[in-house]
């Protein structure tokens, strides 16, 4: 599932799909309480990585019989030692891939990718009707991935986080650029704004996820409503939101190869989904109580989320020095946006 969701993250546009996932996640668990309710579409993945995972270890020999082949070639290309294993290479072609394509028919369990079946493959080809059935069966497991769901959940989601980080970002570039006194001023209002915003926007995004609807994530009142009811549990999650975001500026420092993004977009999700699915558990929390906490704690943790806040905009402050983009790396928060150091739009 991370792997998926790392490619996915690669690929502008799609991008949204993991997003999507990564507040599904949160949303679920949000409205159940359960932390396992989080782990979506486990299953698929599974077997979809049986599917890659034998497919892989069929096509080695194949790997070998090509070296072997070439080699002969590059050595005596018409002797009959390489026509022979020209044929080997193409019987070995045709045998495989009708292997495969029969294990991935039947499941792609991986014992299906070992145990050829070879009488119910009989009995199915005399059946008939192959061809139609796998390609019905191709496209409900494409439809129960969700895809769309997910692609939609991560659009309204991004602008949402956009419509809140804009204008505190705008004053954070601005407290760098503009000149010193406009730099003073821009900054002062910038630097309240955006703990203002950290405060709150972990929360409404998982509060968006679930209830499903656009408005929710400006509905910052409820979060306070939920603060009250949950304080410890949702300062927790504020920190590991936070904390966890601080390491992946580490992977934006310089910007490396298209096809090697995957890499660190796999990090970015290994450290965003458990803060997703803390958040979520904070909110499924404050659900359950119906009577907000003692005052002292309400108060104690309230003020406990202000050097959070203050000292993860102090870093992200100087993080202009060290992001590829520079002040404007600032705009791709990849705690609340896309989990990749860069958006590639």
């Amino acid at each position: 599932m991370f792997l998926g969701l790392a490619f996915i993250a690669t690929i502008p546009i799609l991008q949204f799909i993991s997003l999507g996932y990564l507040l599904e996640t949160s949303g679920r668990v949000s409205r159940s309480g359960r932390l396992r309710d989080g782990f979506i579409g486990i299953r698929p993945a599974a077997r979809v990585g049986s599917m890659v995972l034998g497919t892989v270890i069929w096509w080695g020999p194949l790997f070998l019989i090509s070296d072997t082949w070439y080699a002969s070639y590059l050595i005596q290309p018409h002797s009959t030692v390489t026509r022979s294993w020209f044929v080997t290479l193409l019987l070995s072609c045709l045998l495989i891939i009708g292997h495969v394509l029969w294990a991935w028919f039947r499941g792609g369990r991986l014992r299906s990718f070992f145990w050829p079946a070879p009488l119910k493959f009989i009995k199915r080809m005399l059946q008939g009707g192959l061809f139609t059935e796998a390609r019905d069966d191709l496209w409900n497991f494409v439809r129960g991935l969700q895809l769309q769901h997910f692609f939609w959940l991560g659009l309204r989601g991004f602008a949402g986080a956009v419509a809140w980080l804009f204008i505190p970002i705008l004053f954070f570039i601005g407290a760098t650029t503009l000149p010193a006194g406009a730099a003073a001023i821009s900054g002062l209002i910038g630097f309240p704004l955006f703990m203002f915003v950290l405060l709150y926007l972990p929360f409404l995004q998982a509060h968006f996820a679930a209830e499903n609807r656009l408005e929710a994530i400006f509905e910052w009142g409820e979060i306070r409503q939920q603060f009250r009811r949950a304080p410890i549990a949702l300062w927790f999650a504020l920190a590991i939101t936070l904390l966890f975001a601080l390491p992946l500026y580490l992977l934006k420092i310089e910007l490396i190869p298209r096809e090697a993004t995957m890499l660190p977009n796999l990090v970015f999700v290994a450290f965003i989904f458990p803060a997703r699915l803390m958040t979520g558990w904070a909110l499924g929390r404050a659900r359950r109580h119906q009577t907000p906490r003692f005052w002292l704690s309400r108060w104690l943790f309230r003020l406990a989320g202000l050097p959070l806040v203050a000292g993860y905009v102090f870093i992200v402050f100087f993080t202009r020095f060290t992001s590829w983009y520079g002040v404007w790396s600032m705009f791709e928060q990849h705690a609340f946006l896309v989990p990749a150091p860069f958006l590639g739009f």
